[in-house]
């Protein structure tokens, strides 16, 4: 990602980064603070850089001058073929390089098996299911009428139980599926309006939606069950673990067009998108 560099490991403020993602067990609404902060830091970096190679004799401006280069061809690549996707809304999946995903945000209720997913309305069923490394899954603020329009939100136990969550003929994506689909797409700081539905997005954040994945603010619901402001951030699951209490999943946000690489907490709620077998 182009804000987060290297292999170091910051701690700010109860935000953990690390590498390419966000390690974060707190809230995730403050992004456009996070991004600040970070950018300045590697700004200064930048800048102490440039000075250091122009005493060296100023051999910066060549190595500069290449990257932007080879980023230009990258992105230009990624545009060009982009033209394989499916129209918003014409099709329940969609063509995206050699992946197919589905159009929309999964909205089962049953495991693959038949086996009904438990629905936890109160705050109080949506934490015990997470304390006890149960599956769940809920409508945005209760309302299946936000159903309709965002599907479902799940736990991570859901998306890893074994009996299936992904219909027959798909699977939820893995971390690295999740990673080629914007790398295609040009980058992960380039992805997000390609990925963002043209409409439904607060203040003026709507995307392109050029390679047809339909993606919607559906905000995510939080490990002790309050839920969070819909219509300024997107959240999905990725079926990669990350140690013992998180997962990996991705984030589009209103204000940028990064995809953000998250490791959460795997009693959140995320909406769910599956990828063709």
């Amino acid at each position: 990602m182009a804000i987060f560099t290297g292999s170091t490991t910051v701690r700010k403020k109860g935000f953990l980064f690390v590498a390419s993602g966000i390690n974060s067990f707190d809230s995730f609404d403050n992004l456009k603070h996070i991004k600040m902060k970070h950018v300045s830091l590697i700004l200064s970096a930048v800048v102490m850089t440039a000075m250091m190679l122009s005493s060296c004799g100023g051999g910066a401006s060549t190595e500069e001058g290449a990257s932007k280069e080879e980023g230009a061809s990258a992105e230009e690549g990624a545009s060009a073929e982009e033209g394989a996707s499916t129209e918003e809304g014409a099709s329940k999946e969609v063509t995206i390089g050699k992946q197919v995903w589905m159009s929309k945000n999964l909205d089962v209720s049953t495991f693959r098996n038949g086996d009904p997913i438990p629905e936890a309305k109160t705050n109080e069923e949506w934490k015990r299911a997470g304390e006890n490394k149960q599956p769940a899954w809920c409508y945005y603020k209760n309302d299946p009428a936000n159903g309709a329009k965002y599907g479902k939100l799940y736990n991570w136990y859901a998306v890893n139980d074994s009996r299936g969550l992904a219909p027959v003929g798909y699977h939820i994506p893995s971390d690295a599926e999740w990673t080629k689909l914007t790398d295609f797409l040009g980058g992960e700081n380039v992805a997000g309006p390609k990925m963002k539905s043209k409409t439904g997005w607060n203040e003026n954040g709507n995307g392109t939606n050029s390679s047809g994945f339909s993606g919607l603010p559906g905000s995510y619901r939080t490990s002790f069950g309050p839920f969070r402001s819909v219509g300024k951030f997107g959240y999905w699951w990725s079926s990669s673990e990350d140690g013992t209490n998180g997962a990996w999943g991705r984030i589009l946000c209103y204000d940028d067009g990064y995809v953000y690489r998250v490791n959460a907490g795997k009693e959140r709620g995320f909406s769910v998108r599956c990828l063709r077998d």
